[in-house]
């Protein structure tokens, strides 16, 4: 078994996996006659293929103690795919470029610290663990292609990892 560190999330550190969707820091405008801020287009829907369309889905993900083991990614090679948490619970983005082979490359496997005010869009066919909601459940808005074309590919890992919280 071998120890995946945990660490925390910026946009600098995932840019190779996806993007961060989080207002803190981010270019805003005003709208509403000045009552509202938006924070235009903090991430982009990706869509591949004839007929593709985007959903919004809400998600309920439990919640999960440390340790946390991993031994299995999966990807969707046909759009990205968006977590944002409604209400406020911090998650773990857990990714890795693709190999050679197709398949995860473990030697680049990294695992971030989501906070509750920050979401995550996965680039299309960025191998990423499924949710992991720490401590409390998690309400999330899920962004990504919706449709009957297969859209998940799920790779076994050679080994196991474990987030211990440290």
């Amino acid at each position: 078994m071998y120890l995946l560190k945990l660490e925390p999330l910026s946009k600098a550190a995932f840019a190779p996996f996806g993007e961060v969707i989080q207002a803190e820091g981010s270019d805003w405008y005003p709208i509403n006659n000045g009552t509202t801020r938006r924070y235009h287009q903090l991430a982009s829907v990706q869509l591949i293929g004839e007929g593709a369309r985007a959903g919004i889905s809400l998600a309920h993900g439990g919640g999960r103690t440390y340790p946390i083991m991993i031994n299995m990614l999966e990807r969707h090679p046909l759009g990205s795919q968006s977590w944002i948490p409604l209400n406020q619970v911090s998650f773990i983005a857990v990714v890795a470029p693709n190999g050679a082979d197709d398949k995860p490359d473990e030697s680049g496997l990294r695992a971030f610290l989501v906070q509750g005010d920050q979401g995550v869009n996965y680039y299309s066919g960025t191998w990423h663990h499924p949710l992991i909601t720490l401590g409390q459940g998690g309400e999330f808005i899920v962004v990504d292609r919706i449709d009957s074309a297969p859209n998940c590919d799920e790779a076994p890992l050679s080994r196991s990892y474990l987030i211990d919280g440290s």
